[in-house]
């Protein structure tokens, strides 16, 4: 309970330092939803040039960008500023982290928590609200469950990225934009249907890594499409256990990576 009570203050602390100059806190709200918003007209513009893109119309692709808008700005909000962890690896800020008596993943998530980026979650919810409004979805119980199950399951897929491409810097201090590569890089590829992309890029990215079922396979068994690549329509109920899947990897590189640092002694 105590442990409980420390990442309340924690959080206490930074919800008190991000709202302290409410103006200025405003303002970075509707600035960081703007961020999501360009992802999303990005979108559209792409349409306007052409009525079906690798095989899928403006919005069928709406449910892919819902979904994805939705699961990486909750993972970013939540999980995202761990990409700070090379800053405290390279200045030693680390150490102070790691001889408090609480787990090292929770205080560096709580220590900047994003509370900018609120407004990014209610963009994300919307793009989804809207591809929900413009397709005719058959629905049933388990297209109901798979509507919340999706964009929690990509949240915690993301997060794993998250997570997993920051660990790097315990042995890669400069590994920042790499990681980038695989988190950003992973929703831009996911905002649109996977057939848009070459063979080997999709094997690698949607299948190898994972990212086809973040928002891909679950919006096809939404829709009620057959998937044009082959993969049976059951395959968009996987996301739960392709989460479940990144998330054991990042463990067992997280804990690695902790026990592999070694402190700069400042």
């Amino acid at each position: 309970m105590g442990e409980w009570r420390a990442y309340a203050a924690l959080f206490g602390g930074r919800l008190r330092s991000a709202t302290a100059y409410r103006t200025s806190f405003a303002v970075e709200l509707v600035t960081n939803a703007a961020g999501t918003l360009i992802d999303v007209v990005t979108v559209f513009v792409l349409y306007r040039a052409a009525a079906s893109v690798g095989g899928f119309t403006l919005d069928e692709a709406l449910m892919m960008t819902g979904i994805t808008a939705f699961a990486f700005v909750l993972a970013d909000l939540t999980v995202g500023n761990i990409d700070q962890l090379e800053t405290y690896v390279r200045t030693g800020r680390l150490d102070a982290v790691l001889v408090r008596p609480l787990a090292v993943l929770p205080q560096l998530m709580l220590a900047d928590l994003p509370l900018r980026k609120l407004m990014r979650l209610a963009v994300g919810i919307s793009v989804l609200g809207l591809a929900l409004g413009r397709n005719d979805i058959d629905w049933t119980p388990a297209r109901a469950l798979l509507l919340v199950s999706a964009p929690v399951s990509g949240a915690v897929f993301f997060g794993a990225i998250f997570v997993l491409s920051a660990a790097t810097a315990f042995w890669w201090v400069d590994s920042g934009k790499l990681g980038h590569g695989f988190t950003y890089g992973g929703r831009d590829f996911t905002s649109y249907p996977i057939t848009v992309y070459g063979s080997w890029f999709r094997t690698a990215f949607a299948y190898a890594l994972g990212f086809g079922f973040v928002s891909y396979q679950p919006a096809l068994t939404l829709l009620g499409r057959p998937d044009p690549l082959g993969l049976p329509s059951w395959a968009g109920y996987l996301s739960p256990l392709v989460a479940l899947a990144a998330v054991s990897v990042a463990a067992v590189v997280w804990r690695s990576g902790v026990r592999h640092y070694r402190s700069t002694g400042s």
